[in-house]
């Protein structure tokens, strides 16, 4: 196993981290990375397995990890997720709200709707969207980002040195063709994190977002790739759209995170949304 190396010297000895979403790609780097910042770090995941292994991970490292089963869409689960991770940890410090993702329910088969489209049942369009699969999207990024805020937040309450970090996406400044409920889902997680910046500004916690640009994940795997693994057109398209030409690495964002958790580095940022995307939101194609 490589050993996590990090891009930042940031301290986080003695801090505790929720992150959600932990066991997935991206949030379990970035759990390895808080840890080996020297955070004492809670990994949430649906799938208790994914959480307990990437923990697992860290340990072998040295480092300080419990994995935990966590809905972030059930209050009561998130609040007995809260009574473990302050008998285990203590008190959370830093709350990284990285559980989100897209749904094939909630895409377009095309990007653009043409003549005679509404007569064609061979394929999705947005006026045969399944509402089950565009509430599951919506929520689980949205309120998945809210809910986990309110049970875990309440810790920070006028602590020094708290933070919360959501996850949003290019998405939610430009809207990707094909998928209306992520792209919505996304801008509405940059709003709250906005939003929730002033609302925590009185009581010492800061709260920004990370918008990460193309990475080629399991989620995105039917819209990136097609079943013989070569490229779809809508790789092309992101690669062609991206000046550094090609897809991000979860690794890139670890120097953003560490940073904007850091009170010591980003004390006096909250409210921010940074873009990590190779280019892609400076880049008008021409």
């Amino acid at each position: 196993m490589k050993k996590t190396e990090l891009p930042l010297g940031v301290d986080l000895k003695g801090k505790v981290v929720v992150v959600t979403g932990a066991g997935g790609v991206i949030c379990s780097v970035l759990s390895k990375a808080l840890a080996a910042a020297g955070a004492k770090v809670a990994l949430l995941d649906r799938t208790l397995e994914k959480a307990e292994e990437a923990a697992a991970e860290i340990r072998a490292e040295g480092g300080i990890a419990y994995g935990y089963y966590a809905n972030v869409l059930d209050l009561k689960v998130l609040e007995e997720c809260r009574q473990k991770v302050l008998a285990d940890l203590g008190p959370c410090d830093i709350l990284i709200n990285g559980a989100g993702g897209n749904n094939p329910r909630a895409q377009t088969d095309k990007e653009y709707f043409e003549l005679g489209d509404e007569d064609n049942k061979d394929i999705k369009t947005f006026f045969n969207l399944s509402d089950e699969g565009i509430q599951f999207v919506f929520n689980l990024n949205y309120l998945g980002t809210l809910m986990p805020t309110q049970v875990f937040a309440r810790d920070m309450i006028g602590r020094k040195g708290c933070s919360i970090l959501n996850i949003s996406s290019m998405n939610a400044f430009t809207p990707l063709t094909k998928i209306p409920a992520y792209s919505a889902a996304k801008a509405a997680v940059s709003n709250f994190t906005q939003w929730l910046a002033v609302h925590f500004s009185k009581v010492g916690i800061r709260v920004n977002a990370i918008a990460p640009g193309f990475l080629s994940t399991a989620q995105n795997k039917s819209l990136l790739w097609n079943e013989d693994g070569t490229p779809t057109a809508r790789t092309g398209k992101i690669i062609a759209g991206t000046p550094m030409g090609r897809f991000g690495e979860p690794e890139e964002l670890v120097g953003s995170t560490l940073f904007l958790v850091s009170d010591k580095a980003a004390g006096f940022i909250t409210g921010v949304v940074l873009p990590i995307d190779g280019g892609f939101s400076a880049y008008s194609g021409v």
